[in-house]
């Protein structure tokens, strides 16, 4: 092998043990198409932009990725599973989805979706909760659970952080969680946040007599550092943590997920930052990618957006296909999406989480689309009700059951002044 062109083999034929990619490619007005799909393979594999004598040994060859396959602007690409350290996201990433996106090769280059083999998937943990084990700690199966961040995200006392936690478990839902950029401030400390709210939490369950918990944010400098709030977490008798995935990195993502499994804490993941990568369609990382890393890697929550309902981008077919993503055992290719088959080969399901601008006028349309086996996360749709967080826990509770019994909104809201409110004021005030 020696030019990009030298990449490309469109009579191969991938078998099992072959890692495959889907890729957009724009390529350079002073370059061709073949030069332009080889050099992401080649760069993304054991080439590089001069010829090498090396190239000829029979063992690099052996790793090299091909070109099989191209129509229009999209090509996929085959990797020898023999090119990937087993369990690293961080290795294989750094060549799929490395400095290919930085090449002078294309004008424009996006990676829709990896169809991973089964010895690379059984190289992951997957999730330890997942979506039944979430359940179970709950013992609620017949209805979303429902989380909201306590708002504004940050600038909270403890004291008033843990208010609104009490006004939120008390009015009806399952979960306080801390927002992707409260970590452990002076305002609001990590330890006296966790103490205090778990305390808080452990009364509104003694006067609910529901089960109540709290989606706690390790996020921090290193390893170490969250391996420490884990830990304490984990002591004052908390049964999450949370990472922000793309700020902290696979690896610590990873890390997390082994310190977690070890402690018997489920972890949800916040995907802060991902629409630096994610949200142009034709270059970057896309949504699905960041989907099936986490799920290889273990947390049990994933953010997965609203279907076009509130004030994330994201269209309905994206989040609804995201969510099969993370449920499915095997999911189908989609060809209008660019989508590569998928069999998860018995890992555990990741719980979807949709939110983003939601409030009780949209969650029945949000459920219309993913179904009532998800959780509902709601912030400024609860703490904008007029008369405060509580009202707005109990109006959006009310809305999911009257939902789930089949009962018209405005019906229901006649026996909830709480929901009459917030009708009222999200029919006139809506969300963009």
């Amino acid at each position: 092998m020696a030019g990009y062109e030298d990449f490309i083999d469109m009579g191969y034929k991938p078998d099992s043990h072959d890692v495959i990619a889907s890729f957009r490619v724009k390529v350079p007005k002073w370059s061709t198409a073949k030069r332009a799909w080889g050099a992401v393979a080649a760069e993304s594999s054991v080439g590089t932009w001069s010829a090498l004598k090396a190239m000829n040994y029979k063992n690099v060859q052996a790793v090299a990725a091909k070109v099989f396959e191209a129509k229009g602007r999209w090509i996929k690409i085959a990797y020898p599973e023999d090119h990937f350290e087993e369990g690293n996201m961080s290795q294989i990433l750094a060549s799929i989805a490395g400095n290919v996106f930085g090449m002078k090769a294309v004008d424009a280059l996006r990676l829709e979706d990896i169809e991973f083999t089964k010895k690379i998937v059984k190289s992951f943990p997957g999730p330890k909760f997942g979506r039944r084990g979430v359940r179970n700690i709950f013992k609620v199966y017949g209805r979303p659970l429902m989380l909201s961040v306590a708002k504004p995200k940050v600038g909270l006392t403890t004291s008033q952080h843990v208010e609104v936690g009490r006004q939120i478990w008390e009015g009806g839902l399952d979960l306080l969680k801390d927002d992707e950029n409260l970590a452990d401030q002076k305002f609001n400390p990590f330890k006296k946040r966790v103490v205090e709210s778990l305390k808080m939490r452990d009364k509104i369950e003694k006067k609910t007599g529901e089960k109540k918990s709290y989606l706690i944010n390790i996020t921090g400098p290193t390893v170490k550092e969250m391996e420490k709030r884990a830990k304490f977490i984990k002591e004052h008798g908390g049964e999450y943590a949370m990472i922000d995935i793309i700020t902290t990195g696979w690896a610590a993502v990873a890390s997390v997920r082994e310190i977690c499994g070890d402690l018997g804490l489920a972890i949800h993941a916040h995907r802060a930052m991902h629409g630096a990568m994610t949200r142009i369609p034709t270059h970057g990382f896309s949504m699905n990618c960041v989907a099936k890393c986490v799920r290889l890697l273990g947390v049990d929550q994933f953010h997965i957006g609203t279907a076009n309902i509130g004030k994330l981008v994201g269209s309905a077919e994206e989040v609804m296909f995201l969510e099969k993503q993370i449920v499915d055992d095997k999911v189908e290719a989609n060809a209008q999406m660019h989508t590569l088959p998928q069999e998860w080969f018995g890992t555990k399901s990741v719980f979807p989480v949709s939110s983003g601008g939601l409030h009780p006028l949209l969650v029945d349309k949000v459920m219309n689309k993913l179904g009532t086996d998800i959780m509902l996360q709601i912030g400024g749709g609860i703490h904008g009700h007029p008369s405060g967080s509580y009202a707005g826990a109990k109006a959006m509770r009310e809305a999911v059951e009257a939902y789930l019994a089949g009962i018209d909104l405005a019906v229901a809201a006649k026996k909830c002044p709480e929901l009459k409110v917030a009708l009222d004021y999200w029919g006139r005030k809506g969300t963009r």
